[in-house]
């Protein structure tokens, strides 16, 4: 049997998931692939294996570095892997497009009274197929 360790423990040691589960969840929904192939939660990754994760809006891909099946704290988490260059920029090019998106959004000048509230429930429930 060749060395390596599980991918899902691999990806909940490396701080990519908070449990198990989680991991194993995504991988089986695809959105963890290794070196470019949809995997199974019981791959064994090894030093050099090339991961493609997705959680949410954001990508990593990620080179595993060292291996782990328990989980440390975040400073050791970062030692077992190594983000690909064009990964972290685009990474880093999302992130401002969002805080611009948030910077853009109207921000409104006060909570909405009870009132008010209802009000706007009306409003929608009034006008749903309008739109």
């Amino acid at each position: 049997m060749s060395e390596g360790t599980r991918i899902d423990s691999w990806l909940w040691a490396a701080r990519f998931f908070k449990t198990r589960s989680l991991a194993k969840q995504a991988i089986e929904g695809g959105k963890v692939q290794v070196d470019g192939a949809k995997a199974k939660p019981s791959k064994t990754v090894q030093p050099g294996t090339v991961l493609d994760i997705r959680k949410g809006d954001q990508l990593w891909t990620v080179v595993v570095e060292g291996l782990s099946n328990k989980r440390g704290p975040a400073s050791a988490a970062e030692q077992l892997y190594r983000e690909t260059e064009d990964s972290l920029a685009a990474r880093q090019q999302g992130a401002e497009q969002r805080r611009l998106a948030r910077m853009a959004a109207p921000v409104p000048d006060h909570k909405p009274s009870k009132k008010e509230r209802r009000d706007l429930a009306r409003f929608r429930r009034d006008h749903e197929g309008d739109l």
